[in-house]
């Protein structure tokens, strides 16, 4: 009897701790759009919907790397989606280069200096981000109406 309520308990333990780790699905992650990889980059694009924003944001500090595509307007901004993404390493090779799904595009990538390039309708914005271990950085691309 002791034995089997050893197990029940180790069973009860693990389950919990099945949702605290990225790899696994926690509540809200069964909206998130499949991940791709394409080279050292694994990267998921989308938010089309709430559910699938949320399921996006509860996921993206597990990303080194988290881009917004927005487009200012009124009343409100307006959240953008096939936005063409390329990012460049130091050595200026590319990347990544996709068309975004969506508002939100997450990347894990090797550590090192990028260029992000996000063109919308013919409109290019460029910045420089650093990638290393342990930290999330969230750029925001924003086009005017």
């Amino acid at each position: 009897m002791r034995t089997r309520k050893s197990v029940i308990a180790a069973t009860a333990a693990a389950s919990c701790f099945a949702f605290a780790g990225p790899g696994l699905a926690a509540p809200g992650e069964g909206n998130l759009p499949g991940a791709h990889t394409v080279g050292k980059v694994t990267y998921l694009s989308g938010g089309i919907g709430r559910n699938e924003a949320d399921a996006i944001e509860h996921v993206a500090k597990y990303y080194p790397l988290e881009l917004e595509f927005v487009r200012k307007a009124r009343p409100k901004d307006e959240y953008l989606a096939d936005v063409k993404v390329r990012i460049k390493d130091a050595q200026d090779r590319m990347v990544l280069e996709v068309a975004s799904n969506g508002p939100f595009l997450l990347a894990k990538m090797p550590a090192g200096n990028y260029t992000v390039s996000a063109e919308h309708n013919g409109r290019l914005e460029q910045r420089e981000v650093q990638v290393s271990p342990g930290n999330h950085r969230r750029l925001v691309f924003e086009w005017q109406a």
